[in-house]
């Protein structure tokens, strides 16, 4: 396919040191060379060399002052002629710099184009260029390995192991309908079934890594509910390290949901701190009330928050008995208080639920709450992983299609289906799996896919 030269800018807008306008195209170093004055004309430079000077309108005024670094195809991140213009950072130099580049010719970038030709050039398939968003979205440092470990390819090795696979056996079963006066239709039968059922073997491998992957990639929600006064926004300040929460001694301070992401060992958790849960006659606190138990039943996770220096209530326990058959840690607050009750008396109402102490007033036992959520959603296996699993829904989706499609063609062979007609469910498994590295996508996905990514991405 040829392109026209396209750029954008490449970094955050905002105040920094530095800001980079991305170019990329085979026009991209005449564009570039058209309004950069240096010691030397960039058409006749050399590929990844960085040189020193300046961007000057068509009028010869001086822009910025700028370091040029210019990667010649195909070793570009695009596989284009590419151009980076290091220039000071902040609002107007870039809109100054990015607008004398587009009218030297270049064409403002779609969002994810750059990432986009890189996949439409061979450089990376399609589940790498998904990475690079993963990547960029990563929260904790877990996410980002798992993202860099797919822009890699370790995902793409296992599906393009599991194509050849399908492929080679397509081709066998060809030769056999071609040729059917070699008499190897037994030989077929043995072989279709082996290999479907290796090939199947392999997807649940890579699909039993799903649950772990989307939890690393897209982090779980946490809901902190209770009755009123019980310690809900203390935790959340505490675990947040500042005073996002208002805090008092009257009950019912807390009316609406609070939202906010942490890191909890490498897991991103958004941690929901509700209005407390009891019966009132205030109508913006019945409200507050509604999503509170709304947001509890949408939750990966419910932390339970009771204070141990009051007597438990009916309502306490009324709201104890709901956790079954839910994830959820009971949290017993105000440990700095003198306990009127203990876990035992929490036990009889819950079933192999978590119950911890901590103060969240002092910050004493949230490293012990943390050890308890890393315990419920992350396997140990997982620290050791080379983290080639699946993260994205997409694939998920793919893979459990694929999935089916072998399974159908397996149950045709058992029941001596004709060759021709299995092959065509083996052909839909093959081109499920085409679907996550890019071999058989439609263009309108593609489209749909990249316009999730930034400008200059």
């Amino acid at each position: 396919m040829k392109f026209d030269t396209i750029a954008a800018i490449a970094t955050a807008l905002g105040e920094g040191g530095i800001g980079i306008i991305r170019v990329s195209g085979p026009d991209a170093i005449t564009i570039v060379d058209k309004i950069y004055k240096g010691k030397n004309s960039l058409s006749t430079v050399d590929t990844h060399t960085i040189h020193y000077g300046h961007i000057i309108d068509s009028s010869g005024a001086i822009i910025d002052e700028v370091l040029i670094s210019v990667f010649r195809t195909p070793k570009s991140y695009t596989m284009e002629d590419v151009v980076e213009i290091n220039c000071h950072g902040g609002i107007m130099p870039l809109r100054r710099v990015l607008a004398t580049v587009t009218d030297a010719g270049a064409r403002l970038a779609e969002p994810g184009e750059f990432t986009k030709r890189a996949f439409l050039n061979g450089r990376i398939d399609l589940s790498q260029a998904e990475a690079v968003i993963d990547l960029i979205r990563s929260k904790t440092d877990l996410s980002m390995k798992a993202a860099m470990s797919q822009v890699q390819g370790s995902l793409s090795k296992q599906i393009h192991t599991i194509r050849q696979q399908l492929v080679e056996l397509m081709a066998h079963i060809e030769v056999t309908i071609d040729y059917p006066e070699h008499d190897v239709e037994e030989v077929t039968k043995e072989l279709v079934i082996n290999t479907t059922e290796q090939a199947i073997d392999n997807i649940d491998k890579i699909l039993a890594t799903a649950d772990q992957g989307k939890i690393i990639r897209d982090g779980i929600s946490a809901a902190i509910i209770g009755r009123p006064n019980v310690g809900k926004s203390s935790l959340l300040n505490a675990m947040l390290k500042e005073n996002r929460a208002i805090v008092t001694d009257i009950p019912g301070t807390t009316r609406d949901i609070l939202e906010e992401y942490i890191n909890v060992k490498g897991i991103p958790v958004k941690i929901i701190d509700t209005a407390g849960i009891r019966e009132t006659e205030d109508i913006v606190e019945q409200l507050g009330v509604e999503r509170s138990r709304a947001v509890m039943q949408d939750a990966d996770l419910i932390l339970f928050m009771l204070n141990v220096a009051e007597e438990l209530t009916e309502y306490d326990i009324t709201l104890l008995k709901e956790l079954q058959g839910k994830q959820a840690i009971v949290i017993l607050n105000k440990t700095d208080l003198v306990a009127v009750f203990t876990e035992d008396n929490i036990k009889q109402y819950v079933d192999n639920t978590s119950i911890i102490s901590l103060s969240a007033k002092e910050e004493e036992g949230i490293e012990h709450l943390y050890s308890e959520i890393e315990r419920l959603f992350i396997e140990e296996s997982i620290k050791q992983t080379d983290f080639s699993f699946v993260t994205n829904t997409r694939h998920t989706a793919l893979l459990k299609t694929a999935k089916a499609q072998l399974n159908e063609a397996l149950n045709g062979v058992q029941f001596d289906v004709p060759m021709d007609m299995v092959t065509i469910d083996i052909t839909s498994a093959w081109e499920s799996l085409g679907e996550i590295t890019g071999d058989t996508v439609a263009e309108g996905l593609l489209d749909q896919l990249f316009a999730q990514f930034c400008l200059g991405k």
